[in-house]
């Protein structure tokens, strides 16, 4: 089952999609977004975190504690 959380440090909420093991990570690769970005543990076995950016939103306006949210959750699942 993938998981939904939304972040609160921005307005409105973002939300952030999680996969905890190879099965769900293969469903949100399969359903996943172009907007979507994607954060995972590189050549190791981890967590995928997909955060839903906003229509018009680009990987710059990402604010750095939305980003340290996913990268929290890629942790803490990993």
């Amino acid at each position: 089952m993938v998981i939904l959380f939304e972040s609160t440090v921005v307005s409105p909420p973002a939300k952030i999609y999680m996969g905890v093991d190879k099965h769900e990570n293969e469903h949100l690769i399969r359903w996943g977004w172009p907007e979507d970005v994607w954060f995972h543990v590189d050549k190791l076995s981890s967590a995928h975190v997909y955060l839903r950016l906003q229509p018009g939103q680009t990987l710059d306006d990402i604010p750095s504690q939305l980003i340290d949210d996913c990268a929290q959750l890629v942790k803490a699942n990993s």
